[in-house]
């Protein structure tokens, strides 16, 4: 009885060094973004009710090439951290700003280049930066424009100069607003500045203003610390930019003059993004 108890121990300890004890850990299934709902081009609900957009059809084109189930969670963008530490989604996609959150986040490697722009009426005399004055500016709350006109180093003494600088929770609000006249001009990414323009007025009713408030990048923003996830949504990025399925969405959402991804210069500033919040 107890050579074959020997036995059956030495079987399993054989099976137990065949296989190693990864192939028995629990395999992502799932992959969750949180997103802003209401921030096309990037992510949107369309017509017909679907949430979509140039972010979430691309985190769909990751998900098929890794197996996984995209999870589409839309979320209040003053909460997206909370939502991101408790665990509630895996990353946040959606037109995120890298610059002035590095250190916050661990970071996918850059694949699109924007700048922060102040859109306005085209008969509200407003033609530069100097002309806000005095001005009602609009901005979402909790945005990369916001921040930069909030940071003492980019626009703050810019912002100083404004009457008001008004929060709205989301860029619709703020068009409505300034269609109404009760807000001078909006702050925000020339992405959504761009396609606020051409579904509102085919680009005949307001003006984006020659000088930018600054130049940015976007990336996918992940837990501090996670590069497991971040490194293999990198891996997918570059399948998808060699199999030209990136260029694609590029293409289908007008973004290709912004794209970044495969940059040398911008995926290199971000691997040592990545090793530094590892360490």
């Amino acid at each position: 009885m107890k050579k074959k108890l020997i036995g059956v121990l030495l079987c399993t300890a054989m099976v137990g060094a065949m296989f190693p004890a990864t192939l028995f850990a629990e395999e992502r299934t799932t992959f969750t973004v949180g997103f802003d709902a209401e921030y096309p081009p990037y992510g949107y609900m369309d017509e017909n009710g679907e949430y979509t957009g140039f972010d979430l059809e691309l985190a769909q084109a990751v998900c098929d090439l890794r197996g996984w189930e995209l999870v589409k969670t839309p979320i209040n963008w003053d909460s997206k951290d909370m939502e991101l530490e408790s665990g509630s989604i895996d990353c946040i996609w959606n037109g995120f700003t890298i610059n002035g959150r590095e250190d916050a986040y661990t970071w996918s490697v850059p694949y699109v280049d924007n700048s922060q722009v102040i859109i306005t009426s085209k008969n509200s005399g407003i033609t530069t930066l100097e002309d806000l004055a005095g001005k009602v500016v609009g901005v979402q709350a909790a945005s990369a424009a916001l921040q930069v006109l909030q940071d003492e180093e980019q626009q703050k003494e810019l912002a100083d100069t404004f009457a008001t600088l008004q929060e709205f929770s989301d860029y619709n609000s703020a068009f409505v607003e300034l269609q109404a006249g009760s807000v001078d001009a909006i702050a925000m990414d020339i992405g959504v500045a761009n396609y606020q323009i051409k579904s509102r007025s085919n680009g005949e009713d307001f003006v984006i203003l020659d000088e930018h408030l600054n130049a940015e990048q976007y990336g996918v923003g992940f837990k501090k610390g996670n590069t497991e996830l971040a490194e293999q949504v990198n891996e997918s990025l570059m399948e998808l930019l060699e199999d030209g399925t990136f260029a694609e969405l590029a293409e289908k959402y007008e973004l290709t003059d912004m794209v970044c991804l495969g940059n040398e210069e911008a995926a290199e500033e971000a691997e040592t993004e990545t090793e530094t919040a590892a360490e």
